[in-house]
């Protein structure tokens, strides 16, 4: 009897859109575990959600707020870094998930034939439960310190979709190399810490000079950041350029990484 075997197409693929979709209910399942592993036999359950940036904000407030005198733009410390904590922890909590997606689905990828992208984006999608549960908290500490939006709160939809973007495309280029090279999975708390103070989490972008911002805002998450405080703590003029900029690399990131993972996709089961 002969023997079927299935094995991903070589050299550079585009994306099969059509298979993706084929496998939405893998791709809800994935997501929906994700997120009950997370929180099963947990006291506190979807609490956990809000305790990582909370304390972040409480320590943050403290050392930099207090101690460091960081200026916040005319706003409370506490909601001045709250408002860079909510889009930050997706940010690095989705970016850490989805690097370690393929690595620890390794039995699937040898043994069941599905679109491997499904792994990192359902790691992203599920951090958007954390997400929306800290925003609402968020909205909590606007409404206790009597701060209220202005109208760049519409423009928060394209600040979402920029993270997003931001976190998929970083995702599948770390998750492709991580299969390969175990250090990058090591490497990567480290690594987001790095990352947090390269963006406006704990200090204002306004702090940089003026000459090195343009390269400043190519991290996504600058623009981000400050487009959050600025729809909601009206710390400052919407920065468009800061957005748009991010925008372009966030948009590069998703092209290049989809691209990236796709011409590694054959040997993921082999080396994972």
């Amino acid at each position: 009897m002969s023997k079927l075997v299935i094995e991903p197409e070589t050299g550079l693929q585009r994306i099969d859109w059509k298979e993706l979709y084929r496998y939405r209910d893998m791709f809800r399942f994935l997501t929906l575990r994700t997120i009950k592993a997370r929180y099963a036999q947990s006291v506190i359950g979807v609490g956990w959600a809000v305790v990582q940036p909370v304390f972040s904000m409480i320590v943050f407030s403290i050392v930099f707020g207090r101690l460091a005198k960081v200026s916040s733009d005319g706003a409370p410390y506490a909601l001045f870094s709250f408002a860079a904590l909510v889009p930050w922890t997706f940010f690095s909590n989705a970016l850490t998930e989805s690097t370690s997606s393929l690595v620890s689905q390794a039995t699937m990828l040898s043994k069941v034939h599905f679109p491997r992208l499904i792994l990192p984006l359902s790691a992203v999608a599920a951090k958007l439960l954390d997400f929306g549960i800290a925003l609402l908290v968020l909205f909590a500490l606007m409404a206790y310190y009597g701060v209220a939006p202005n109208a760049g709160v519409f423009a928060l939809p394209l600040l979402i979709a920029i993270m997003i973007a931001a976190a998929t495309g970083a995702g599948m280029w770390l998750t492709s190399l991580a299969v390969q090279y175990r250090d990058v999975s090591y490497a990567m708390g480290f690594f987001v810490q790095l990352l947090m103070y390269a963006a406006p989490v704990v200090y204002p972008a306004s702090l940089i000079p003026e000459r090195f911002q343009i390269f400043y805002a190519m991290n996504p998450m600058v623009g981000v950041i400050e487009g959050f405080r600025s729809a909601l703590l009206g710390t400052r003029d919407m920065p468009w350029s800061m957005i748009s900029t991010g925008a372009v690399t966030s948009v590069l990131l998703l092209i290049s990484g989809a691209l990236y993972f796709r011409s590694k996709e054959r040997t993921f089961a082999d080396v994972a």
